[in-house]
């Protein structure tokens, strides 16, 4: 008789206090994925143009010492970059248009 009671005691004071510890999530829910456009656009306006500056310093550093051909050819090199970078990023957009074309 004693047991019981206490058995019965014990389960309704612990009953609501399981009920929500059950109801709390234990852990912050998974990120879906990585903002890869928030990304780009960082690298976009923040790294490039910094880039670009510290490439326009040598540049004007090189060419005020008369090194005239290492600037054509760095400045040639730096322009055929940014061009296969620019031709990346238009081949990601048009796959991308193509798969969505393909998978309607």
């Amino acid at each position: 008789m004693i047991a019981t009671e206490f058995v019965d005691t014990v389960s309704t004071a612990v009953a609501p206090m399981l009920h929500a510890l059950a109801s709390t999530p234990l852990a912050e829910p998974a990120p879906k994925g990585i903002n890869t456009d928030g990304v780009v656009s960082f690298f976009a306006s923040k790294i490039a143009p910094i880039l670009l500056a510290v490439l326009g310093v040598i540049f004007i550093g090189r060419a005020s010492r008369g090194e005239i051909s290492k600037v054509l050819t760095s400045s040639a090199i730096a322009i055929v970059g940014l061009a296969f970078i620019a031709g990346a990023a238009t081949l990601f957009f048009v796959g991308d248009y193509l798969i969505e074309l393909i998978f309607e």
